[in-house]
């Protein structure tokens, strides 16, 4: 019995250090995304100082080059669109009936009053293949035993953000927290998962929170209602000439 036991360690032991830093990554992202394609119904909630919004929204993906997704509530916002096709990004406005291109300098900016950037939804930058990815610990968060990760941009990267450090579990490689630092390497916001669930076989976080530390009071929180992988999807979705008929 003592013997298994040992084997057993020693098996777990090399399993935890055989996975790169990229496998790793490419693993916790694929599990988000699906290895195909992905759809998601989810509430999105700003909590400021002195006040409150909900929001919700459904969202389309293939792979990492195609993502849209539409405001379903409230009312004043509901069928605004963004699209990402590859390297492009598309916004659409029904108030004013207009499709519009965003140039890479708008995607630092706030997306509709939350605390994510434009960059974060339509999620036009990759983890996986803009960042170089280095283990530098393995820690327990969550009762959850982690790799923590540190991404480093690549040098002709068309990234946001000056690095980021990650912690993933390494049973479910589950993206548990992730750090954000600006271009001068000071900690910009942090972003934690809070709730786990299963959706379609996978342990994924439901409920996720990013805070900016830069703005005491200010989070905004997502809770992920509907989750579904590897679905037959047409890429017509995600042509901008569509974005209005999204609903």
């Amino acid at each position: 019995m003592k013997i298994k036991f040992v084997f057993g360690l020693f098996f777990i032991s090399i399993f935890s250090f055989s996975q790169t830093s990229f496998e790793i990554i490419k693993k916790s992202e694929e599990k988000i995304r699906g290895i195909k394609s992905s759809y998601s119904e989810l509430v999105l909630r700003i909590q400021r100082p002195k006040w409150e919004k909900e929001m919700k929204m459904k969202g389309w993906s293939i792979g990492s080059d195609f993502f849209s997704s539409v405001v379903t509530y409230p009312p004043k916002e509901k069928g605004t669109v963004f699209l990402k096709r590859k390297n492009e990004v598309w916004n659409y406005i029904p108030s004013i009936e207009r499709t519009i291109k965003l140039p890479p300098s708008m995607m630092m900016q706030n997306w509709m009053g939350t605390d994510f950037t434009n960059d974060d939804v339509v999620q036009r930058s990759s983890i996986v293949e803009d960042y170089s990815h280095k283990i530098i610990n393995e820690e327990v968060l969550n009762n959850l035993s982690c790799w923590v990760i540190e991404l480093t941009p690549k040098e002709d990267a068309a990234v946001v953000w000056g690095g980021l450090k990650m912690w993933i579990d390494k049973n479910d490689f589950m993206q548990i927290k992730t750090e954000f630092y600006d271009e001068y390497g000071d900690l910009n916001s942090v972003m934690n998962a809070l709730l786990y669930k299963i959706f379609q076989n996978k342990k994924l976080p439901s409920v996720i929170e990013f805070i900016p530390l830069d703005k005491p009071g200010n989070k905004t929180i997502i809770e992920r209602v509907i989750w579904e992988f590897d679905l037959n999807l047409n890429q017509k979705l995600f042509m901008p000439s569509n974005m209005k008929n999204l609903r």
